[in-house]
């Protein structure tokens, strides 16, 4: 059986599709005010990575953004483009990129860490550098051990 495509397959390793690529970021929420504002967008880019078959960890907490995701390289470089354009007011800062063998998350999860004692505990112990929740000041490697954490058990929600 032959298959054709429309792209060589020396095209393809031409633009990156071959290579998977893990993108770390965190931002502050200054745009989307209302939870009815927040619940759209995320619906908006669960939708857009599904198509593009990119794979994403969020965690949403006082206003921060950290979110992990993972896919081909010019899916990734096309995501990072349409977050930076139609965004704008968020500005990503990103924490860590790197090519990777094989996904670590499955779908669109989404945690949203609220002010109970439980989740404040967990934020605090992996993922503060004193008695506030800041990912700002955080080195890269916390923020990734915080997103394993986070979503390695059953716990996670999915979006």
């Amino acid at each position: 059986m032959n298959i054709t495509t429309s792209q060589s397959s020396e095209d393809r390793k031409r633009h990156g599709e071959h290579i998977l690529i893990h993108m770390t970021y965190i931002a502050k929420n200054v745009d989307l005010d209302s939870g009815i504002e927040l619940t759209r967008a995320l619906e908006y880019w669960r939708r857009y990575f599904e198509e593009n078959d990119i794979v994403s960890a969020l965690v949403i907490s006082e206003g921060y953004f950290v979110q992990s995701f993972q896919g081909t390289r010019p899916a990734i470089n096309t995501a990072l483009e349409k977050i930076l354009d139609e965004h704008s007011t968020i500005v990503p800062n990103i924490v860590n990129i790197e090519e990777i063998e094989s996904r670590h998350w499955n779908g669109f999860l989404v945690k949203h860490l609220t002010s109970s004692v439980e989740d404040e505990e967990h934020a605090l112990k992996n993922f503060s550098a004193g008695s506030d929740y800041n990912p700002y000041l955080m080195k890269s490697t916390q923020i990734e051990s915080f997103l394993t954490a986070i979503f390695e058990g059953a716990e996670s929600d999915r979006f």
